[in-house]
């Protein structure tokens, strides 16, 4: 078995400092040490867990995953969508529940026997970990290796693989909403485009602005392409999370989200993860028109959700309804200065501008400008 303080010594001295994941019972020890000696973001499913680690990663950190097998097919979307083609690198420990050969519950069954098919079919390179500590030691540096060409790299751990590490007493903090507007007049329904260029004009130096998938971010590009913009490709639903590790690990720099509706309802207990690590520096800016504008104008059921109660909730500091164009940039001014995580609900118009292109950059084109921007 592995001493699991020291297998994670050794990460930390290779600069994987910054955890995020979903407990598994043959990675509670490395997960407890991460928890003891690290950073660590419980994440509340396995796909929101990549997209915060991602989010760290831009922010300069090399960051760890850890799940259970089970949890891998919830990171198929952003590991294929948005570490693929982003090229952004993760360090990912899988558990092995349902190994062939071994007892285990039904439900791990077929996992057991598929897990490392399906790294395979992401072309993610893995190794089983070996329980031997020397040896675990060379096949860490080979990971990095991986990692620093920009190539994710996944343990798979077996069980007994790590000896037992105690978890240090947690602090549990509870965070509150302290202001929440809701609807109080009629909303004006402007279009996206129009929404986006309000948001826009706030894009000073030290702002990030992560547009969610689909046409947010192309209608952004065309309205003003910048090295301080993301803009997502698949992995929907992530875009808030991977806000969460970015605005984390670079404090400094004030973090804007423009979400969908579609989005955001993909991926909601996002919210409250977002609600309980509290970065004060991200706004997260939810554009509602009720419908999948990219995929042909279906309905979404967001007429049937109170979003600004629901991120209240959450532990978002301010919750707003946002009614019109004037509301919002009276918003994100007074956001500027006080900050604190917030979250604005604006109804928008259904429908894109005409003859909208697609961005003409890549996106690991965009990924390495922004972090030269961030550095």
């Amino acid at each position: 078995m592995l001493n699991t303080n020291k297998f994670g010594n050794e990460l930390k001295r290779l600069g994987f400092d910054f955890y995020s994941g979903v407990p598994c019972s043959f990675l509670k020890s490395l997960i407890n040490y991460s928890i003891n000696e690290c950073e660590y973001i419980a994440a509340v499913n396995e796909g929101d867990a990549i997209a915060i680690a991602s989010g760290a990663f831009l922010g300069g950190r090399k960051p760890v995953v850890l799940m259970q097998n089970s949890g891998l097919t919830n990171c198929i979307s952003p590991l294929t969508s948005l570490n693929y083609p982003f090229q952004i690198p993760i360090l990912g420990f899988v558990s092995l529940r349902g190994e062939p050969g071994l007892a285990d519950e039904p439900q791990h069954e077929l996992m057991g026997q598929i897990t490392t098919q399906l790294l395979e079919l992401m072309q993610i390179k893995w190794q089983f970990l070996s329980p031997d500590i020397s040896e675990a030691m060379k096949q860490v540096e080979e990971a990095n290796k991986w990692i620093e060409r920009n190539q994710s790299f996944f343990f798979v751990v077996k069980k007994g693989t790590f000896e037992s590490e105690k978890l240090k007493k947690e602090d549990r903090s509870i965070n509150k909403n302290k202001i929440k507007i809701e609807k109080t007049s009629s909303d004006e329904r402007p279009s996206r485009f129009n929404t986006l260029k309000i948001i826009n004009q706030f894009k000073v130096e030290k702002t990030i602005q992560l547009a969610t998938t689909g046409k947010t971010g192309r209608e952004l590009y065309e309205l003003e392409d910048s090295a301080n913009n993301l803009y997502m490709v698949g992995s929907m639903g992530c875009v808030s999370s991977l806000g969460l590790g970015l605005a984390y690990t670079q404090k400094e720099l004030d973090v804007i989200v423009i979400d969908g509706d579609g989005s955001l309802l993909m991926r909601m207990g996002s919210l409250a993860t977002n609600g309980y690590y509290q970065p004060e520096n991200m706004l997260h800016i939810l554009l509602d028109n009720q419908t999948h504008d990219s995929t042909g104008g279906q309905n979404t059921v967001s007429h049937n959700v109170n979003m600004v109660d629901i991120a209240a909730a959450c532990g978002y500091e301010k919750s707003y309804y946002i009614h019109n164009l004037h509301e919002l940039e009276m918003g994100i001014q007074e956001w500027k200065k006080t900050k604190g995580l917030t979250f604005f609900y604006l109804n928008i118009a259904k429908g894109s501008k005409q003859n909208l292109g697609r961005p003409k950059i890549t996106p690991s084109e965009v990924k390495t400008r922004l972090q030269g921007f961030i550095k």
